[in-house]
Order: structure tokens, then sequence, then C-alpha cells
């Protein structure tokens, strides 16, 4: 099965970025549950939204995010019995490219080069599976379409869900080690 994984609040978390650099540049914390079913540029205070949307154009954005709790051990799994590929929309900001090239170098290294789709338009995938947070990627989709949940995606509840990567052992049928 050739099962396809986006990188953003699937693998690498980058709320934890925004919330992070919110905090930084404003002195105001978030949590991921005041997030519920939204994003921070929706519930900031107006004046600091452009600062915001500017957050991923910025050098460092991409680099050294989190991991997704487990992804690492379930995606290497995943990868030992299917054909894996990293897919992700990293055409949009500047600095996204390599710095997402680098955090998969780090953190996922057995996952080949020539199994990593770093693009712009998820439209033209092909594959059995995607696992993506965002709604526009999953219904281009013509294979199984799974929503990974992540604040802003709760409230969906048009696809198929993986909440998170423990629970991908029992969708994809992986012996639990």
């Amino acid at each position: 099965m050739r099962i396809l994984i986006d990188m953003d609040e699937v693998m690498a978390d980058a709320i934890a970025r925004f919330i992070e650099w919110y905090e930084r540049d404003f002195g105001i914390h978030y949590t991921e549950e005041q997030l519920h079913g939204t994003k921070l540029h929706y519930i900031i205070p107006e004046a600091h939204r452009a600062v915001v949307k500017q957050y991923p154009h910025q050098k460092g954005f991409f680099a050294n995010l989190p991991l997704i709790a487990n992804s690492q051990e379930i995606i290497r799994e995943l990868n030992d019995k299917h054909e894996v590929y990293i897919a992700s929309a990293a055409m949009e900001f500047k600095y996204s490219l390599g710095e997402k090239y680098d955090w998969l170098d780090e953190h996922f290294p057995f996952i080949h080069w020539k199994r990593r789709i770093l693009c712009g338009d998820k439209s033209v995938l092909k594959g059995d599976v995607l696992i993506d947070d965002h709604d526009f990627n999953l219904s281009v989709f013509s294979g199984r379409a799974i929503m990974f949940t992540a604040t802003h995606n709760v409230l969906d509840t048009r696809f198929e869900r993986l909440n998170n990567w423990l629970e991908a052992r029992k969708l994809f049928n992986i012996d639990t080690p």
C-alpha cells in the first residue's frame, strides 16, 4: 500500500511554534485547548494578525519543530510494511523547503529522499492513502483520505479520522512491538 503523509500538524508540531513565537513577540501565552476548532490568527487581537501570518515566511519557523507524539516510531513501522511517502506543501514559504528537508533528515532519515514529495499542490498526488490535517488536501485526493486531528480541524466530520499515531497501529494492522 502506498501511504502519503503530510508533515505540519501530522509529523511536526507547527502549532507549538506559532504559540511559542506569539508569546515571544507579544508576551501572551495561548494553549492548544484555546485553539479548539480554530487557528491562532483568528483568536488574537486584530492588531497582531499581520505579524502572526508572517511567521511561516520567516527563516527558522520550520526548523527544529517538535515531533508529533509517536510519529517517528509509528511511521518507521509503517515504512517497514508499506510504501511510505512524505508529502508536504513546501513551496509557499521561502525557507520551508530547505528547513523541512533538513528536519526530515534529522528525524526521519529512514525515509529515502526519493520518497519525499515537497510540493505546492497536493491535488497531483497519487496513492492509496493520504494522511493530512487539511480538508482542502483531503477533498482533492482520489484515494482513502484520513484527517489527522489538529486543533484547527477537530470540528470537521467529513473524513475518516486518525486522532494520534498510536491509533495508526490498529488502523493499518501494525503489530504492537
